[in-house]
């Protein structure tokens, strides 16, 4: 089938023409005929904690459905589940529920937040919960469930050591939640950590003699950022200067709690109680505990700030989409037809996922 658009975003680049899918694939792009609107590959999301009335750490089947519902209208085609830090009890339960895909978008695994984050960046996450390295209970949790993405704090004693056994799995190391200084930051990236959670939030301040986390994965060509972008977790001119210093390494997550597409009110992160106004999420003492942002509004935001559309179209997508080795989050001949349609005011018209329409256009 033709979606009936004037233009697709492939390689970067918004390319003239219509988009055909076929058999659950990209067929071609470019075709003549253009009609309206554009084609893009549809967002990942790296953390999402919960959507749509929905928590992912206390869940199940159903919730998933739902939650996922509520995701792919954003259009959302691929996510991680995120658990923050927890009891491991708690944790087990949790991946225990995390479904294969079929909940409309794709399912990648989960991505654990902690527990191995560090006492002086603890963010929202339960101190009572933390942990500092533990082979044996990393371990645990890995046969729990799907496990895609763990972030953790190099500096701790033993995070080296996680990080290989990670690697070594084919499982996605982020540092975050992290006090460290500049040389422990390199010593995870060398070690094979390749992003960094939520630059700038839950994390040693940037110095101009000691720059930290947040200045080392700036300044690492081989590390992607990733930038909560709700308008509360880091000023406009900040998102700015992390845009220019890393041009094609920004990956937007969201970091949505269960409040995300409901509105204001008392919700909870994990076994966190939270309040959500006027946009904001936080506990009671005022410390940020995730977002109410969508992928779609992220984008809206990057690029009201300078960014081109097709780059911040690319940090919703092909950015993130790179670091989880499913070949998403392009428009390419035989690749996963996991579309969106946007009209000229970035409004959504329509979704796939697999080639199979999950918004009508």
């Amino acid at each position: 089938m033709r979606l009936g658009v004037e233009a697709a975003l492939v390689d970067g680049a918004l390319v003239p023409g219509d988009v055909e899918l076929v058999d659950g694939v990209v067929g071609e792009v470019a075709l003549g005929r253009a009609g309206k609107g554009i084609a893009v590959p549809g967002f990942v999301d790296l953390q999402v904690n919960g959507f749509g009335g929905v928590d992912f750490s206390s869940t199940d089947a159903n919730g998933y459905r739902r939650a996922g519902e509520a995701l792919v209208a954003t259009g959302v085609t691929a996510f991680q589940p995120t658990l923050i830090t927890a009891p491991e009890e708690n944790l087990v339960a949790a991946l225990a529920e995390i479904p294969e895909d079929g909940i409309g978008p794709r399912v990648l695994g989960a991505h654990l937040e902690g527990p191995f984050i560090s006492p002086h960046a603890l963010g929202a996450h339960p101190a009572s919960a933390r942990r500092d390295p533990d082979r044996q209970l990393l371990e645990r949790l890995l046969a729990a469930g799907r496990v895609a993405h763990v972030t953790l704090a190099s500096e701790r004693p033993g995070a080296l050591e996680l990080i290989d056994l990670l690697c070594e799995r084919g499982i996605v190391v982020s540092l975050g939640h992290s006090n460290a200084t500049a040389s422990e930051a390199h010593a995870g990236f060398d070690r094979g950590a390749r992003t960094v959670a939520h630059l700038f939030n839950a994390m040693r301040p940037f110095g101009h003699r000691d720059p930290g986390l947040a200045g080392v994965a700036l300044a690492r060509e081989d590390v992607v950022v990733q930038l909560i972008l709700d308008g509360h977790h880091v000023a406009d001119e900040v998102a700015q200067i992390v845009w220019r210093a890393a041009p094609g390494r920004v990956a937007l997550v969201t970091d949505a709690i269960e409040a995300a597409g409901i509105g204001d009110g008392r919700y909870r992160l994990g076994s966190v109680n939270v309040v959500v106004k006027d946009g904001a999420v936080r506990r009671p003492d005022g410390v940020l505990a995730g977002s109410v942002v969508t992928m779609l509004e992220s984008v809206r935001n990057l690029h009201a700030l300078g960014a081109p559309l097709a780059d911040a179209l690319a940090a919703a997508s092909s950015v993130p989409a790179r670091l989880t080795g499913r070949g998403l989050g392009r428009l390419e001949p035989g690749g996963p037809a996991d579309v969106l349609i946007l009209d000229d005011r970035l409004e959504l018209r329509g979704v796939f996922v697999g080639g199979k329409e999950r918004v009508a256009a």
